[in-house]
């Protein structure tokens, strides 16, 4: 067996959710490829065809100030172009055009972190469908546990950001 050349758990933190999609941005894949945002940007663009809109988009200006704000300091430096994000689909199609073998155990890594998020994701549906039936099933004097569960499972709100100064 191969061993683990990036933590799952290290993948998990740079999958953002765009456009309803989770995606992975160019330059955190060509940092755990090992190769320059530039090297792999210039890949996918001499191989085009296999990346249609479902597998690759460019983010918008918006978008991008967006996530700057959300991690405070941009982690893409001084680009010159709008950063790309890869799809599940897509980060699999990255595979046939880097042909590194870090490429391709890194691949393997981040195909298995999609393949958790996904498992991740189902167990807390089927977990609030059950929810949902007992609470039917059972009367009034259970409607307090149930809210207490719900409020559980609910993620915490964002903190609101303060202005600093004037």
């Amino acid at each position: 067996m191969v061993p683990d050349l990036v933590p799952i758990e290290r993948i998990e933190k740079r999958v953002l959710l765009l456009r309803g999609h989770k995606v992975m941005l160019d330059a955190d894949l060509a940092e755990l490829y090992g190769v320059r945002t530039k090297v792999l940007i210039q890949a996918v663009k001499r191989n085009l065809d296999r990346f249609p809109e479902d597998f690759m988009f460019c983010l918008t200006n918006q978008e991008v100030t967006f996530l700057r704000s959300q991690f405070v300091t941009s982690s893409w430096g001084g680009r010159r172009y709008l950063p790309y994000a890869f799809t599940e689909h897509g980060v699999a199609m990255l595979s046939s055009v880097l042909n590194s073998q870090q490429a391709i155990l890194v691949n393997v890594q981040i195909m298995r972190t999609f393949g958790r998020l996904r498992e991740m994701l189902s167990s807390h549906k089927e977990l609030a469908q059950k929810l949902a039936q007992l609470e039917k099933k059972y009367d009034y004097q259970f409607k307090i546990v149930f809210d207490a569960i719900r409020e559980l499972m609910t993620p915490p709100p964002s903190p609101k950001k303060r202005h600093i100064g004037f």
